[in-house]
């Protein structure tokens, strides 16, 4: 039997096996979530009559309110994800229990019941929270300081994530087309429950990695009580978070007429106590070092929100927009919406390791390809994608009904800006992070990611007050000014990561 350092040191491919045991997990995870949230607005808004089976029959206004909520709160959740793991039960322990609320969740959507709908995007909701930020930290885990592995690590693992995306979209858009809505809710709990075998299998290949933290660590850590106990005796920063939570409840409770205005008045509370606990965690740092670092990963949650309210309209109103404005016949037989989904899947499967490859060699050559470079550019990247948004709807204004070829180009850009800032940016977030907060900023990432999410359901409610061509032409000139001016404070922004990633090179299980 080997031993725990023959399976340390043990590589397939030039990289840990590891990396391929969480690959496997993540991809028949993100197969169960893109499968759903790819039905998801489309259930919704089917009329009740539909022929793929009853869906709810709300407006696409109602629709995109529930998708921008259901899909922040999904990342939300990672930071009580984070924390647990933290401090009860390490990263490892904590995707295993994410998986299993996982497969209970996407088992309970099956069920053509409404309260069973909102429960399982409930336990979804928790099953995520749980295991998204720990499966990603333990990827980081895999590799040691400096080893330029790591952003190719990530970018490996992220083809596992569209691999499941690729899958799920091809596959699920039949079923509910044969079997209906359910059925393709159904279909996304059995890949669930295959990404839950995976993992458990694949647990000798984890064994330094995701685990409990010892004793040792915890007297070293800071517990969230003791952030929070040490604001109270802040009263600088008290008398901030206690001026946000008042502006929080008066705005939300009082201000905006929204149906769901007392849900934004808690979202509200919820920031403003996160940015009471980001500014005891920046008090609590030991080095100037660990704090400037500290601030340029808050700056990067910065563009992550922008880039994800960008592009997260693919499964809100991009989606409806394809449905019903878009020709989709193709020789005669009419493509499912929901294949469009894996436009973007495919082009990461296909151009994911040369991206990855060309920023990596512009590394070794002394050109600028740190994170932060890669990220805004991805950001401009993505942005310019809706230009040929702007020019779908005008196919459509001109013609009543937009090629499928606008979706296509559109998706191409997309994806491109995707490589270029998303594997980067959650490499990025394992370089800075602290130690001691490790899976907590992996948690405040996916946060971000979730407020993006949300903010892509706003721009997509307004979307019936402004019309389609207002918002993707509003997100294409927002999100390149965005990236050039990130790019425009560069060195500065360099300067306060003290050279994280100047010492990158290639490294080997051994010396990991």
């Amino acid at each position: 039997m080997a031993d725990s350092t023959t399976i340390k040191e043990k590589e397939l491919w030039g990289h840990p096996i590891g990396l391929y045991v969480l690959f496997l997990t993540e991809m028949w995870e993100r197969f169960s979530y893109y499968g759903m949230r790819g039905l998801l607005s489309l259930y919704m808004a089917a009329e009740l009559t539909d022929a793929q089976g009853p869906g709810l029959g709300w407006t696409n206004a109602e629709a995109l309110k529930l998708y921008g909520w259901y899909t922040m709160l999904v990342y939300l959740m990672s930071i009580p994800g984070g924390m647990i793991a933290d401090k009860l039960l390490g990263q490892k322990r904590s995707v295993l229990i994410g998986a299993i609320i996982l497969v209970l969740g996407h088992g309970t959507l099956a069920i053509e019941e409404l309260w069973a709908f909102y429960t399982g995007l409930i336990l979804i909701i928790l099953g995520v929270g749980m295991l998204k930020p720990n499966i990603s930290t333990m990827v980081g885990g895999l590799y040691g300081k400096n080893d330029i592995r790591r952003d190719k690590g990530f970018s490996i693992f992220y083809i596992g994530i569209n691999t499941g995306s690729l899958l799920a979209t091809t596959t699920v858009g039949l079923v509910v087309a044969k079997w209906g809505w359910h059925a393709g809710f159904g279909l996304a709990g059995i890949g669930m429950l295959l990404g839950l075998i995976v993992y458990i299998w694949g647990q000798k290949y984890l064994v330094h990695v995701g685990n409990k933290t010892s004793d040792e660590e915890i007297k070293d850590q800071v517990a969230i009580s003791q952030l929070f106990g040490s604001l109270m005796k802040s009263p600088k920063h008290l008398v901030i978070v206690s001026g946000l939570i008042a502006l929080s409840i008066y705005y939300g409770g009082f201000v905006l007429s929204e149906i769901d205005h007392w849900a934004y008045m808690i979202l509200f509370i919820f920031l403003s106590l996160v940015v009471g606990m980001l500014m005891m965690i920046y008090k609590s740092l030991r080095s100037q070092i660990e704090k400037d670092r500290f601030l340029v990963v808050l700056l990067s949650f910065m563009l992550v929100i922008v880039f994800w309210g960008a592009f997260e309209q693919a499964g809100g109103l991009m989606n409806l927009y394809t449905n019903d404005y878009t020709n989709r016949m193709l020789f005669g037989w009419e493509v499912p919406t929901i294949w469009f989904q894996s436009l973007n899947a495919g082009f990461i499967i296909l151009f994911a390791v040369a991206v990855a490859n060309y920023w990596a060699k512009r590394k070794l050559k002394n050109k600028e390809a740190s994170s932060l470079f890669k990220m805004a550019t991805g950001t401009i990247i993505m942005g310019l994608g809706f230009v040929f948004m702007v020019f779908a709807v005008m196919d459509y204004n001109a013609n009543g009904s937009s090629a499928m070829y606008w979706l296509v180009l559109a998706y191409f850009f997309h994806t491109i800006g995707e490589l270029s800032s998303s594997p980067v940016s959650l490499s990025f977030v394992t370089k800075l992070a602290p130690v001691r907060y490790a899976s907590l900023m992996m948690g405040l990432y996916f946060a971000s990611t979730g407020l993006g999410n949300k903010v892509a359901g706003l721009l997509g409610e307004s979307a019936s007050e402004y019309g389609e061509y207002t918002i993707f032409a509003g997100i294409t000139i927002f999100t390149v000014v965005f990236g050039l001016l990130v790019i425009t404070i560069l060195k500065p922004l360099k300067r306060l990561t003290h050279g994280a990633e100047d010492k990158e090179r290639l490294m080997h299980s051994d010396e990991a």
